[in-house]
């Protein structure tokens, strides 16, 4: 009898011991990485712009969020961004741009970024797989050292709708760190203000962001990007300006759906 009881003793204690463990180590895999609090964004979102050229409807983009994707032992969201010419211009110029990342659930940092660009008789495919763990970058072309929790250039974009811009004064920039190519670039997010647009989806008070990159990557100098985002939770964006060597490429959102909350910066009637 005495014998049967340490034994079922000694099994009990095996068993305290085995959910100790797991339990430690759930919480070492939660801390392994940083969380960040997310009101902007949840799977499901679908964004859709027309693309102008002054005034000609050139393309049709849309940024969605169609899943979420299990990577590195990591829950992810699988973000798209795709560009296409309308039918009208494919004879003039054909477009037909896909990106995707799969960004951290809880951190808003990606690991892993693909890009495939079909422009009139150029094309590229480019891929890499941000190894958050090790500071590695192992991309198609190459593997390179990066910091912890560098971005991609539309993971940036997401990680930047998180961020509280209510304190913010005029010229203040938040820095960031972004991939590009082969190298790391510093990419400044500029607050320009506010303002009050309208566009086919509606009027929105918005704030007025600019990505700036310090050298190379995209946006190598000032004034090339300006992005108006809601002035709320969600910060959705509502326009893009571009500047190119003639003119501008303006992006203006068309609809929207799958929204991770109310849009209070939407004025009512519109």
């Amino acid at each position: 009898m005495v014998k049967i009881m340490i034994m079922s003793k000694s099994k009990f204690m095996i068993m305290i011991l085995f959910m100790l463990l797991i339990t430690i180590k759930i919480i070492a895999q939660k801390s392994e990485f940083r969380v960040i609090e997310n009101k902007a964004f949840k799977v499901g979102e679908v964004l859709t712009f027309d693309v102008k050229y002054g005034f000609v409807t050139a393309g049709v983009a849309e940024f969605s969020i169609p899943k979420i994707t299990k990577l590195a032992g990591r829950e992810t969201y699988n973000v798209v961004f795709k560009v296409n010419s309308v039918p009208a211009f494919d004879p003039f110029y054909k477009v037909r741009d896909r990106y995707e990342t799969y960004i951290d659930v809880e951190g808003i940092f990606p690991w892993r970024f693909e890009q495939h660009i079909r422009e009139g008789g150029y094309s590229r495919d480019f891929s890499a797989f941000f190894d958050q763990r090790k500071g590695k970058a192992k991309t198609s072309e190459g593997q390179y050292d990066i910091p912890k929790y560098v971005n991609d250039i539309v993971s940036a974009f997401y990680l930047a709708r998180t961020f509280d811009y209510s304190k913010l004064k005029k010229g203040d920039k938040i820095n960031l760190q972004n991939f590009y190519k082969d190298k790391v670039y510093p990419l400044d997010v500029v607050f320009h203000g506010k303002e009050q647009i309208t566009v086919a989806a509606g009027t929105f008070d918005c704030i007025i962001l600019e990505p700036l990159a310090k050298e190379g990557g995209l946006f190598k100098s000032e004034g090339t990007m300006l992005l108006w985002v809601t002035d709320d939770d969600i910060k959705m964006p509502v326009k893009v300006k571009t500047k190119v060597i003639i003119g501008s490429i303006d992006a203006e959102l068309t609809k929207y759906s799958g929204l991770a909350g109310e849009l209070k910066a939407k004025k009512s009637g519109n």
